[in-house]
């Protein structure tokens, strides 16, 4: 059939496509308001469009139809994706048998727990994240515990000292646990009276 429209036909519409509204991707052109993802529907440009065969979808669309599946791809490294790609068509439970999944829903927090070993302070026994941690005497600490244990003064790596678990001033742990007698520990000589 001759084309007497004069321009080519849109890839998602099939309607003649004129210069002025034209946008060309893969070898086709599309309309403007007919750039949209085939799964989503969200309007796409060249830094957004992912083209498969004659099929043009968002990124993301694309990445959970061909790209690699399981837990942590489709949103970027480290990411649970709990996205099934119901909508566009795809049923995860086919395959290989490494992608069957439980039919009860997991509890996410408790799957964070086995799956992250979070480390503990031993001053108030809560998790010390990687933004609060200051390691002392080889354990981790939240910043606010990192305190000498007999005058509560904020500690640092040059006045730290520790003992048996414990954090200490240098001038709490030298009273305490230093030297003892005569010369030591603030105390100076006593002269010796004839």
């Amino acid at each position: 059939m001759p084309n007497w429209g004069g321009g080519a036909k849109c890839g998602a519409c099939e309607k003649t496509v004129y210069h002025a509204e034209e946008i060309q991707c893969n070898g086709r052109s599309f309309h403007k308001t007919c750039f949209l993802c085939m799964a989503c529907r969200k309007a796409l440009d060249s830094t957004t469009v992912a083209a498969h065969e004659s099929e043009i979808y968002c990124k993301t669309c694309y990445g959970r139809k061909y790209g690699p599946k399981g837990i942590g791809f489709g949103q970027g490294a480290g990411c649970l994706s709990t996205d099934t790609g119901d909508h566009l068509g795809l049923n995860l439970q086919q395959g290989s048998p490494k992608s069957t999944r439980p039919s009860t829903p997991t509890n996410p927090s408790k799957f964070a727990k086995k799956m992250v070993d979070v480390d503990k302070c031993p001053r108030c026994g809560k998790s010390v994240y990687a933004a609060e941690k200051i390691m002392g005497g080889g354990k981790p600490w939240h910043k606010t515990c990192f305190r000498c244990a007999i005058c509560g003064k904020s500690l640092e790596s040059t006045n730290v000292t520790d003992k048996d678990g414990e954090l200490y001033c240098k001038v709490c742990y030298a009273k305490n646990f230093g030297p003892k007698g005569i010369g030591f520990g603030g105390l100076t000589q006593v002269e010796k009276k004839d």
